[in-house]
């Protein structure tokens, strides 16, 4: 079964059975509950609704459903067509409307996709509103529109455009001292929008671009997640071109990674870390992660003499307490930047300006700013989950297994030990447990992860009898 339905919307694989995977009629339903919802919520006779999408071969099959379904409801669609997620997120407030649909199934691999719901002011929706829609959902709980009540769809157009102007006119963006650098740039854009958006703004802020991958095909060239593995093309052209760095994004657009100038990843983890560190130097205040984000970051920001708070992972959970600490940036520690002076999304392209705008001042390499932060390594495994793992079960019995150490457990479990750390969590996208450690080194990394996985082993044994 591929066909995952959460409170932030549903995603799973395109074609098979209804129910099963992500197949029209669930395209259909989904998107019938959410313009109902929206309705209602609103008690408008014809919101607005903003839809985009990012470039994967289903996207337009799947954003068709998706508007004429909403047409139907009598709903005022807005379409962005090819599109990210951050911009789709701006569009929102932007354009007075009264919620989005982002069609992306991010870092996964081509026959997935996926419906992401906004509400009004462009961030996902809460986890509340989310249970309500997935009951709406189950009734089947929705009224169409009679044929002189059908609602219209209307094209929105140069919204990257609009996206970047908001970029450089951010305070803490710096384009004047970018452009002065004169950076040279290599980009990834996996064949999605990633590849005329990245460009666009590189250009616009003075730097020269080589492109790769950035015809927005839907045809992946590699796997879109931008993780090292995956980036060997790139890293190799950084090197051949003598670039000052490389720059990859995922299919929507919300994470953001590095290459430095020799080719080594910077480290999607460093990420936030370096726009984190440019930010905590020109204002005071509390930065916002993930329970799976490197530790580099709330050394960082002791440093400051800032404040680190960790939320449950998912970008509503980051938001909802970075709103609670006014927190001055935060993210996920996958590259993805939430920078509130512009929105509460991840967003590459403002990550792309206030990491060249810090770079710029820096006056150094990229891979030397890389070793002026803490060194830390992180292992990222997976389980895969069957019908007959007790997963409460295992989660109490590794908490009370690490009783004298601080374990926090508002999603999964981690366990903060002195010189490194592990996090055990159910994923919400995919049917795995995930797996995290860190630690000084990448084999110590290895090494506690392999222990923690035999540990499981024998927990999942026991519960078996």
């Amino acid at each position: 079964m591929t066909l995952i339905k959460s409170i932030s919307g549903i995603r799973g694989t395109i074609g098979g059975s209804v129910g099963d995977n992500l197949t029209p009629v669930d395209i259909v339903n989904f998107a019938s509950a959410f313009g109902a919802w929206i309705k209602e919520k609103t008690n408008k006779t014809t919101p607005k609704i903003v839809v985009g999408r990012d470039a994967r071969l289903s996207g337009a099959m799947v954003q068709e459903l998706v508007m004429q379904t909403l047409v139907g409801l009598g709903v005022e669609v807005l379409d962005l067509g090819l599109s990210t997620t951050p911009t789709v997120e701006l569009a929102v407030p932007w354009e007075h409307a009264d919620g989005g649909i982002i069609l992306t199934a991010s870092h996964n691999p081509k026959q997935w996709n996926a419906l992401k719901l906004l509400n009004a002011k462009g961030e996902f929706i809460s986890a509340s509103d989310g249970k309500m829609l997935l009951e709406k959902i189950e009734k089947q709980d929705f009224n169409f529109a009679k044929i002189d009540d059908l609602g219209s769809i209307s094209v929105l157009e140069n919204y990257f455009e609009k996206h970047i102007d908001h970029i450089l006119g951010l305070e803490m963006v710096d384009a004047t001292a970018i452009k002065n650098a004169n950076f040279k740039a290599v980009v990834d854009g996996v064949n999605s929008t990633g590849g005329v958006a990245v460009p666009m703004l590189l250009e616009a802020l003075g730097v020269q671009v080589t492109k790769i991958h950035c015809e927005p095909t839907g045809h992946f060239a590699h796997n879109p997640e931008p993780l090292k593995e995956h980036l060997w093309e790139l890293s190799e052209m950084v090197v051949t071109e003598k670039a000052d760095f490389g720059i990859t994004v995922d299919p929507d657009v919300d994470r953001l990674a590095f290459v430095c100038e020799d080719g080594e990843m910077f480290g999607e983890e460093y990420t936030l870390v370096a726009c984190a560190d440019y930010i905590l130097s020109k204002k005071s205040g509390h930065v916002t992660s993930n329970l799976s984000s490197s530790r580099a970051l709330r050394d960082v920001a002791q440093l400051h003499g800032g404040c680190y708070d960790a939320a449950k992972v998912g970008e509503v959970n980051v938001v909802e307490l970075m709103k609670a600490k006014s927190s001055v940036i935060g993210g996920e520690g996958n590259g993805g930047i939430i920078y509130p002076d512009s929105h509460y999304g991840r967003d590459a392209l403002v990550g792309i300006a206030l990491f060249l705008t810090h770079l710029a001042n820096q006056k150094v390499s990229i891979s030397v700013l890389r070793k002026t932060y803490p060194a830390y390594f992180m292992y990222k495994g997976k389980i895969n989950l069957t019908p007959d793992i007790d997963i409460d079960g295992l989660l109490l019995a590794i908490k009370e297994k690490y009783t004298s150490e601080k374990v926090t457990a508002i999603d999964g479990v981690k366990v903060d030990l002195e010189e490194a750390w592990f996090h055990l969590r159910k994923s919400n996208t995919e049917p795995i447990i995930r797996v995290y450690t860190e630690a000084k080194s990448l084999e110590l990394a290895q090494d506690l992860a392999k222990i923690i996985q035999k540990q499981i082993a024998e927990i999942l044994e026991v519960l078996k009898k």
